[in-house]
């Protein structure tokens, strides 16, 4: 799922499935919080502990975490991946829509968002997936 994404990512052909660590955090908590509370209690939230935790009680899990709590984690992945990538993606659209701004102060996603109406398809899914707007 996550290499799907990121090649309809790449190919800028439709947006990938991405959530936020915020979003991912409340359907976790939605589909997975009284297995959370009952098997993963006392455990630090961060550096994956969490889906640790789940994935080595996958067999006591409820339904609906079991069913869930891998596609939660295949998103954020997703997310990261496509934050990682959207300056490669839309290198060539900063150069023609936003010359002179230096890569890493930040700024040019932004401009790329001010010309959103110009920018090409790619850029564009590559901004949404990353989480740096909507669609």
């Amino acid at each position: 799922m996550v290499l799907s994404a990121l090649l309809a990512l790449a190919a800028g052909e439709a947006r990938a499935q991405t959530v936020s660590y915020a979003e991912a955090a409340g359907l976790l908590a939605q589909h997975c919080g009284n297995d959370i509370m009952q098997h993963c209690r006392g455990i630090n939230l961060g550096n994956g502990a969490i889906a640790a935790c789940l994935a080595q009680n996958a067999g006591k899990l409820s339904a609906a975490c079991a069913a869930n709590h891998e596609s939660i984690r295949q998103m954020t992945e997703a997310r990261a991946a496509a934050q990682r990538a959207v300056h490669k993606v839309c290198d060539r659209d900063a150069a023609e829509y936003c010359p002179g701004l230096v890569p890493g102060d930040g700024n040019i996603v932004s401009c790329l968002l001010q010309a959103s109406k110009v920018v090409s398809a790619t850029c564009t899914a590559a901004i949404v997936n990353a989480g740096y707007a909507q669609q």
